[in-house]
């Protein structure tokens, strides 16, 4: 099978702006001839191409892994809700904080904004199916949107859709329907050309969510609302700056980028930290500041500053010094001597 990966502009919301996943290390050990894929997928990701027919249907399809594997999926997040499915074999996998290995006839839901990664490092022998549905959602609080090809009745698809959101339960064991509805997905996706199996994939996924439904309505759900507020979201954005500290921040960045109003989000913001928003910016780059101060003492001052989002070396120091009654040298100087004394 040929992959074909498509360019396309980022997905934006709410001036929020979303990079779609490519799969790489997947694609490289397909390249290298370790498993069988085969894929249907719009966007980044890779595959055949999906056609008008599926629309809001991100990705398709299998990997098929009989010998060891050398390479893993490292955490990320999906452009939608994606459905695992395990049907041979066994695969380390986890989400958010919760690490597991997989068993056959295991399900994992995954929703916009949950980090998961394949692999620990690397993927196990196994037979590895998913579905990857957009919901025009990237937050916990925001109002999914299911493609209009869904034909659960209203009903249903509410009832759906508010245990997915209001339950985070992220693993299930299956039946043998669940399991021949992704054999038979597995078939859809081999036998496609050019959109072929578009109405059978249809109805396919549908079927699924029927049945992922039923699962979940037998099963001790108990549905919990405060998983949708818009509290979340910007709890979800803290974890996310720790790891994007240099950007240019302002406040009205900040809450574009939680997907939150910005009086929700101010609001949101000190009740969960007790600071402002931009107070708490600068508390965490002068903690980077200090750190690297310390480990990567070949540094300049102006160097750090930058690194830790500073617009200017003097800005870094006045900053450093309010807060720690000493200017960066100084305080690179005294750890200096105290770390010599102590040996």
């Amino acid at each position: 099978m040929k992959i074909n990966i498509q360019k396309i502009q980022p997905y934006e919301a709410n001036g929020i702006v979303y990079h779609a996943d490519t799969c790489l290390p997947l694609v490289d050990a397909f390249d290298r001839k370790k498993l069988k894929f085969k894929a249907l997928a719009r966007h980044t990701y890779p595959g055949d191409r999906l056609d008008k027919n599926t629309l809001g249907l991100n990705s398709i399809g299998y990997w098929d892994a009989n010998e060891p594997q050398d390479w893993g999926l490292d955490w990320h997040r999906n452009e939608g809700i994606e459905f695992h499915f395990l049907e041979s074999g066994t695969m380390p996998y986890s989400q958010e904080n919760k690490e597991m290995v997989l068993q056959p006839n295991y399900l994992t839901i995954t929703r916009p904004w949950e980090a998961h990664k394949v692999g620990n490092p690397h993927i196990g022998m196994g037979k590895f199916y998913w579905v990857i549905i957009d919901l025009g959602v990237r937050r916990p609080h925001q109002e999914w949107e299911w493609p209009d090809w869904i034909t659960l009745t209203p009903e249903d698809l509410t009832r759906l859709t508010t245990i997915l959101r209001q339950n985070e339960k992220s693993i299930l064991k299956t039946d043998k329907k669940i399991r021949d509805c992704f054999l038979q997905i597995g078939k859809a996706v081999d036998t496609d050309v050019d959109g072929s199996s578009a109405s059978k994939l249809r109805l396919l996924i549908n079927y699924l969510l029927i049945l992922i439904l039923d699962l979940l309505n037998t099963d001790d759900i108990v549905l919990n609302e405060s998983l949708t507020d818009s509290s979340r979201s910007v709890k979800f954005f803290l974890k996310e700056l720790e790891n994007n500290l240099t950007e240019n921040w302002t406040i009205e960045l900040m809450s574009q980028s939680a997907g939150v109003g910005l009086t929700r989000f101010t609001h949101h913001f000190k009740r969960l930290t007790n600071l402002t928003p931009m107070r708490y910016l600068t508390m965490k780059r002068l903690e980077m500041s200090k750190k690297i101060l310390l480990d990567q003492r070949g540094l300049t001052i102006a160097e750090v500053a930058y690194m830790c989002g500073f617009a200017t070396s003097q800005y870094f120091a006045t900053v450093f010094k309010k807060h720690e009654k000493c200017s960066p040298n100084a305080y690179r100087l005294k750890h200096s001597v105290e770390h010599f004394q102590f040996n």
